[in-house]
């Protein structure tokens, strides 16, 4: 691919470690709004903290089944550039939420699953997708899922690819790379894999990554 590939880093607890991620090039930076997550910033960070980062990148709010009236307040207090939708939200709150502000529209995928099937009802609605491992945690497994059940796809929509990527992966990016449904990838999202504890991150293995990714892959 000859456009390079974006790198979103989710569930950041800290602003000092936000701040130094924008320093590296990092394009998207994810904040969890939601409560069971050990990653949930609600308690980590006040709104008025998230809204002062200032960066090149976009701040990512994810929500998983919080209704419109909680994510656009958030929206509007937290600063926030994007949404990503998490949980099993329907068409019709996308649609609404995509009326005020950009949205990702996540997909917790099993190996077996009728992607196509699960995309199509949101297809003409939100501005992302993104494909992540199914776990009951909603995120932030550290694994992945079969990408080959994404291989023959046409889906019309820019994507983001997520579930337990690091630097092990490289050779499989590489190879997915050169499939036809990867010419609408257009970042990759980590997490887990990149932390010494829930919310905080393994700087220096990031960056390390992200040079690895310039070297292998573009």
């Amino acid at each position: 691919m000859s456009r390079p590939l974006q790198i979103k880093v989710c569930g950041m607890t800290q602003a000092m470690q936000v701040s130094t991620l924008g320093e590296m090039g990092v394009d998207y930076i994810g904040f969890i709004f939601y409560p069971a997550s050990p990653r949930y910033v609600g308690n980590k960070m006040r709104p008025e903290e998230i809204k002062a980062i200032n960066g090149s990148f976009k701040k990512v709010g994810v929500f998983v089944n919080a209704d419109k009236d909680e994510i656009l307040n958030t929206v509007e207090a937290c600063g926030l550039d994007m949404v990503q939708l998490h949980g099993d939200e329907a068409p019709l709150l996308c649609e609404k939420i995509a009326e005020n502000i950009p949205v990702i529209k996540a997909f917790r995928l099993l190996n077996n699953d009728d992607v196509l099937y699960k995309i199509l009802p949101y297809r003409e609605i939100v501005d992302y997708f993104l494909f992540d491992t199914n776990t009951k945690s909603f995120g932030g497994s550290g694994k992945r899922f079969d990408w080959s059940i994404l291989e023959n796809l046409s889906l019309e929509k820019p994507f983001f690819l997520s579930g337990g990527i690091s630097e092990e992966h490289l050779p499989d990016l590489k190879l997915f790379q050169e499939l036809s449904v990867a010419k609408s990838l257009i970042s990759l999202d980590i997490n887990s894999r990149f932390e010494t504890e829930p919310g905080v991150k393994d700087l220096d293995r990031i960056q390390a990554f992200i040079r690895q990714l310039k070297v292998n892959l573009q």
